[in-house]
């Protein structure tokens, strides 16, 4: 989920998953696969920064790997 604001100022949280396409019109627009619109504050630009964020957040993870030893090592991808 992103935290975004809406035009009023209201802050929200969006599920990333769910954007189908952004534009700015000139306010920026964000469409959702079920076919909702969403106004916000953030520009395009922030919008996608954040979107990038977001991904790379839940893409990154620890993988625990067992030694020899039966001590465990994380190792980051």
């Amino acid at each position: 989920m992103i935290r975004l604001s809406r035009i009023n100022g209201a802050k929200f949280y969006l599920n990333a998953e769910l954007i189908e396409q952004i534009e700015s019109s000139p306010d920026t627009v964000i469409t959702l696969y079920t076919g909702k619109t969403v106004m916000v504050a953030e520009s395009v630009h922030e919008v996608l920064h954040r979107i990038m964020n977001y991904k790379r957040r839940i893409h990154t993870h620890r993988i625990v790997k067992k030694k020899s030893d039966g001590a465990s090592a994380g190792l980051k991808l």
